[in-house]
Order: C-alpha cells, then sequence, then structure tokens
C-alpha cells in the first residue's frame, strides 16, 4: 500500500462500553479485520473481563481506501487484499450481529442550534496520525469538549458512534456543538447487561466543523448513564 500511495482512513465508528473495568482488572481484547465492499474494510472488537469472560465492551468500525495524493477514495485491488486480508476470517464474523443494532443507527443531519457548544479547538502535533491528518481518536476527545459538566459529573459514557465526513489538518480550527436528543430508546443490544431506565440516562447529538466556514467534519452520538453511587 505505501508503494501504491494508498492508505486507509476511517469512515465510521461505534463503540459500547457495558462495565468499565477497575483498578487491577485485567482485561481481554479481541480484534479482527475483513473486507467490506469493494473500497473498504472493518475491524470488530470484544472486550472481556479476563477472570470471568464476562463481555464487557464492544465496538466496530469501517475503513475506506484513499490515494494519498489525490486525496479520493479507491478501489481495493486483489494484490491489497492477498496482503491485508489473508489472516482475517474466511466467513464473515461481526462484534454486533443483532438485527437493528446501535452500530447500524444512521445519525441526522444537525440544523438547529446546539445548546452547547466549544468553539476554536485547534490540533496539536500529538493528534496528528503518520498520514499528517488528525487521528479518529481526537474526535472523540473533541466531542466530548462540549459535553454538559453536569452529565460528566453524574454520568458515565456508555456509547458513542461517530461518523468520520472530512479530514482535519494541523492548521484547521474546529468547533465542538452537542444537541439534546430526546424520545429515543436504546438499543441495548442483547448483552448482559441491561440497558438502563430511561431516566436514567442521556442521549445526545454531536458535530465538529470547521470554524468560519462551518464545513461538518464529524458527525456523532453518545448515551450516558447515571452513575451509581
Amino acid at each position: 500500500m505505501r508503494e501504491l500511495g494508498l492508505i486507509w482512513v476511517t469512515n465510521r465508528m461505534h463503540i459500547e462500553i457495558y462495565k468499565y473495568p477497575a483498578w487491577g482488572d485485567v482485561v481481554e481484547i479481541e480484534t479482527w479485520c475483513q473486507a467490506d465492499g469493494k473500497i473498504g474494510t472493518r475491524r470488530d472488537w470484544i472486550l472481556k473481563d479476563l477472570a470471568n469472560g464476562e463481555v464487557i465492551g464492544r465496538a466496530t468500525s469501517k475503513w475506506v481506501m484513499m490515494n494519498q495524493n489525490t486525496r479520493r477514495l479507491q478501489r481495493v485491488s486483489d494484490e491489497v487484499r492477498d496482503e491485508v486480508f489473508i489472516h482475517c476470517p474466511k466467513s464473515p464474523r461481526l462484534a454486533f450481529p443483532e438485527e437493528n443494532n446501535g452500530s447500524l443507527k444512521k445519525i441526522p443531519v444537525l440544523t438547529d442550534p446546539a445548546q452547547h457548544s466549544r468553539l476554536g479547538l485547534v490540533p496539536r502535533r500529538a493528534d496528528l496520525d503518520m498520514n499528517q491528518h488528525v487521528n479518529n481518536v481526537t474526535y472523540i476527545g473533541w466531542v466530548l469538549e462540549s459535553i454538559p459538566q453536569d452529565i460528566i459529573d453524574t454520568h458515565e459514557l456508555q456509547t458513542i458512534t461517530l461518523d468520520y465526513r472530512r479530514e482535519c489538518q494541523h492548521d484547521d480550527i474546529v468547533d465542538s456543538l452537542t444537541y439534546i436528543e430526546e424520545g429515543d430508546e436504546i438499543n441495548s443490544n442483547g448483552s448482559l447487561f441491561s440497558a438502563p431506565h430511561p431516566e436514567e440516562q442521556r442521549q445526545f447529538l454531536h458535530c465538529l466543523r470547521f470554524a468560519g466556514a462551518g464545513d461538518e467534519i464529524n458527525r456523532g452520538r453518545t448515551v450516558w448513564r447515571k452513575l451509581a453511587r
């Protein structure tokens, strides 16, 4: 891929944490990748408590191939498939096999004024990946910057979904906007941990955009459950 000037870029990521590990817990992480259409791949994760095998989290992500020079999406060639997917499962395997699971849920276009915002976020050098654009983990931090402080103090993050729509580079300035999402049922995806009562959880929609021009960089959704006291 390096010889051909090709790179993978994140298209979508969905993470669910059913139980956060405590100090001293040992966590087992299983991960695998597999082909996803003509221009993409996906990587899934399952997190378990090593002591008892309990699933404490799951995640899935979709990636697309891009030409590093033209910045255009490109079809995954047979040559790349032979190199990348040789160690992948031969038959499809999904971290979220359930129908209508939360990882498939679309995030709407956000047009109304945001209830919460954090403006003027600037990438650091440490936020850049080897391709010199902001890495996908930094976007999670930027989304959390505009979450209300009372939610941070009384809840913990249960689910996060991010749709990556544009590249962000070192000289860009970013605004983080958060919208309250009301009246939507949370899907517990059939995990051993049942979904909290609606009064104990909060749900938000998010938009990261370039300051000034206003072009959308990232669109997201988070679900928060009330902390047990």
